[in-house]
């Protein structure tokens, strides 16, 4: 009888972070400050995020200890389980070993807690009272919520419109657990105000949310403070619980990936199962694929461009180097909304850069269908997100099949899609559409840059 799930003990769990930036072959090009194009410094960090993330976010040391507070949280819903796939092997026919890590199981539903936690504590430490953030889909802005009621911070949450009118459970989420969440853009900062006047039924952006709720915590820098659900260097480090457990599951199963596939939108669970897996790369010669899985309809890895450019629509950010759409490009109306991001992370641009990482892009309605496929084999209905590396597990799988070859592929199942099932009664409905932006498109926003680089 074959194993289903390979699970940990609470005594197993990471008590490190894994920092990436101390193995790789080129480090990180600096984020610069916008005006004088300089590596901003940790001060001017300082006026935005918590003092120890800024240090996290610079750090250079290969490991980073866990404090006691958050791990203690963490046992909520970690370790979390790797699962053999294997009703969906029989569905496909393959011969290749499919594995999921089961980030679904946190009590947000994704595996955006594994960073929520770590910013609120620090946050909390540090004696700030007011957090602000942006959110997409609404995982993240449901898994900061969380983790800020935990140590008693008010929080107010910038959703997408698109997304907020979409998964209004989401935000009832974050309203249970005590945040203020308001469509964007909005009337209450300049940036939103802007962009209405553009545009009064605006869709908003991720980056046009981000815009909203930085300038909403530099109003009040005595005890507000902003946080990013991924894309920052802080973020990938506190989501590499993810492949660290995954890489111990594996051993347990006698098992090593060929290749390892999240789903990507800023980088945060990409980087979470990857990571620990390309240090083997680097530390041990192994040769595993990792690879990242993009919507067609948001495809900066696969079509955008390596510059510097800003996180968020209005400037407030520093400038970061990343493969980007250029930060004024306005994605379609994908139901993978936590995706639906202009740039990716520097760590993972400049892997991208240098080749040793992958990336895919998706056409909509095939994940809507890889989920769905998941869901009847193996009974947890995915993220709209993951289904994207369904999809891509599952291309990868069938040319196993063709080529009559055993692949052994690992996943990371980052959420559930418990509230997304909108995007699920639109694919039933055959009212789905496939996404993808002309060249012209992207050039017209990337060609806008300052192009430094």
């Amino acid at each position: 009888m074959k194993t289903k799930k390979f699970c940990l003990t609470e005594k197993q769990m990471p008590t490190q972070w894994y920092n990436i930036v101390a193995d790789m072959p080129e480090k990180p090009l600096p984020q610069l400050h916008p005006e004088t194009k300089k590596p901003v410094t940790k001060e001017q960090m300082s006026a935005i995020f918590a003092e120890e993330l800024v240090e996290q976010e610079m750090s250079t040391e290969r490991y980073i200890d866990i404090p006691e507070q958050v791990q203690e949280i963490y046992r909520i819903w970690r370790p979390t389980p790797l699962v053999r796939a294997t009703g969906l092997e029989k569905a496909l026919g393959t011969p290749a070993k499919i594995f999921f890590k089961n980030e679904s199981v946190s009590p947000a539903g994704s595996h955006k807690p594994n960073t929520a936690v770590p910013q609120a504590y620090y946050n909390y430490k540090q004696g700030i009272r007011h957090l602000t953030t942006e959110t997409g889909a609404g995982q993240w802005g449901a898994s900061i919520a969380f983790a800020a009621k935990h140590f008693g911070i008010d929080l107010q949450v910038f959703m997408v419109r698109v997304s907020y009118d979409q998964k209004p459970y989401r935000r009832l989420m974050m309203n249970t657990w005590g945040a203020e969440c308001v469509a964007s853009p909005s009337t209450l900062t300049e940036s939103g105000r802007a962009a209405l006047a553009c545009d009064p039924n605006c869709s908003g952006s991720l980056g046009l949310a981000i815009s909203e709720a930085v300038e909403m915590a530099l109003r009040r820098p005595e005890d507000t403070r902003y946080c990013l659900g991924s894309v920052l260097n802080h973020v990938v480090l506190h989501q590499t619980v993810i492949g660290l457990e995954a890489a111990t599951q594996m051993e347990m199963a006698d098992a090593e990936p060929d290749m390892v596939i999240g789903c990507f939108g800023g980088g945060s669970n990409f980087a979470g199962i990857g990571f620990p897996f390309l240090r083997k790369n680097f530390a041990e010669g192994k040769n595993i694929r990792v690879i990242a899985v993009e919507p067609e309809g948001c495809p900066k890895l696969t079509r955008g461009q390596f510059q510097y450019d800003f996180g968020d629509v209005a400037g407030f950010t520093p400038l970061i180097p990343m493969y980007t759409l250029g930060h004024d490009f306005q994605p379609s109306n994908i139901h993978a909304g936590g995706l639906r991001y202009h740039g990716a992370g520097a760590i993972v641009s400049q892997l991208m850069k240098d080749g040793l990482i992958e990336a895919q892009a998706m056409p909509q309605v095939e994940t809507l269908a890889a989920g769905i496929l998941f869901a009847q084999s193996e009974g947890i209905i995915p993220a709209p997100e993951s289904t994207h590396a369904i999809a891509a597990t599952i291309r990868e799988a069938l040319k196993a099949k063709e080529e009559g070859v055993a692949k052994t592929i690992l996943f990371n199942l980052s959420g559930n899609g418990v509230i997304d099932l909108y995007a699920y009664e639109q694919y039933l409905a055959g009212a789905l559409k496939d996404f993808s932006p002309s060249d012209e498109e992207i050039r017209k926003t990337i060609n806008s840059l300052e192009h430094l680089i």
